[in-house]
């Protein structure tokens, strides 16, 4: 199997909601207003009642009723509302995917991208860690292992019996297997989107964002969100997470330990520095998964 295979004809592609596209060409426009995607959001009732859902969600902590497209994009953002939508869109493209535990793997995407968020609001730096812009590489990360259950069911199976797609050594036996991961595939798919640079390579860094010359940052951050989002989801033991934890990506980011109880043996006198818990930093985003 080669890389290119998976994404040579339009065929191979997933099919894009045309609200999604729109938004995903906003990523490279410098004239696109939050107006025109307000009112792209609202030609679609179904989508504006789920951005409207979701503004009003607990994750947001709004002091009012959020009621209109406009006010969501005022209210969180227009990277924020984007995530939104690109969410969702990229659930409704791969709805039909065989061979995965799907509401597992979502559900990790969505840990993992609250947890990145959080670690780069409150553990990075100021002016250069984006928590939104990090929320998107966490939700975008996996789309690769999508398309390669969706393009090649056949080849992947094999693999799957040996390991799950959410371990912590998927990308390395990809890697072993085929001379590329699921991250390459994620790059594809989003250059072939027209992406920005920094996204695509955020993409492709995500499973070993130490192997570059320069750390990308923003892959970093989706790593460790990943390895919290993996220990929830998969129920791990502190045994193994620790086992697993990317003590080398945390200690470049200078992250500390206390971001996670297990780390520090569940020390009662740093409760305060930890995380919230991942059902509760998701609170309400998961109906981008419905």
């Amino acid at each position: 199997m080669e890389l290119k295979s998976l994404v040579d004809q339009p065929g191979k592609l997933p099919t894009i909601p045309k609200v999604v596209q729109q938004l995903m060409a906003s990523f490279d426009s410098e004239e696109v207003s939050a107006h025109e995607i307000a009112q792209q959001i609202a030609a679609d009732p179904a989508l504006t009642a789920k951005v409207l859902r979701l503004a009003n969600s607990a994750f947001f902590h709004a002091s009012r009723t959020i009621g209109t497209v406009d006010d969501a994009l005022r209210m969180l953002g227009f990277i924020m509302v984007r995530n939104l939508v690109l969410g969702n869109g990229m659930v409704a493209a791969f709805k039909s995917t065989r061979g995965m535990d799907l509401p597992q793997f979502w559900r990790h995407t969505l840990h993992t991208a609250v947890a990145a968020r959080w670690l780069a609001m409150h553990a990075g730096i100021n002016g250069e860690d984006n928590g939104d812009a990090v929320f998107t590489v966490g939700m975008m990360h996996g789309i690769g292992q999508l398309q390669l259950h969706a393009v090649a069911a056949a080849t992947v199976a094999s693999l799957d019996k040996q390991c799950n797609v959410l371990d912590a050594d998927r990308a390395a036996r990809e890697n072993q297997t085929w001379g590329f991961d699921y991250a390459d595939v994620s790059a594809e798919l989003a250059a072939i989107w027209h992406f920005p640079d920094a996204l695509v390579t955020a993409l492709r860094s995500v499973p070993d964002p130490l192997a570059a010359s320069r750390l990308d940052r923003a892959a970093a951050w989706v790593h460790l969100g990943a390895w919290a989002a993996r220990v929830n989801v998969l129920s791990l033991d502190d045994e193994a997470a620790l086992a697993t934890y990317p003590i080398a990506v945390a200690k470049k980011l200078g992250v500390d330990p206390a971001w996670m109880p297990v780390l520090v043996k569940h020390a009662a006198d740093k409760a305060e520095r930890a995380m919230p818990s991942l059902t509760e930093l998701a609170a309400g985003l998961d109906a981008m998964l419905e």
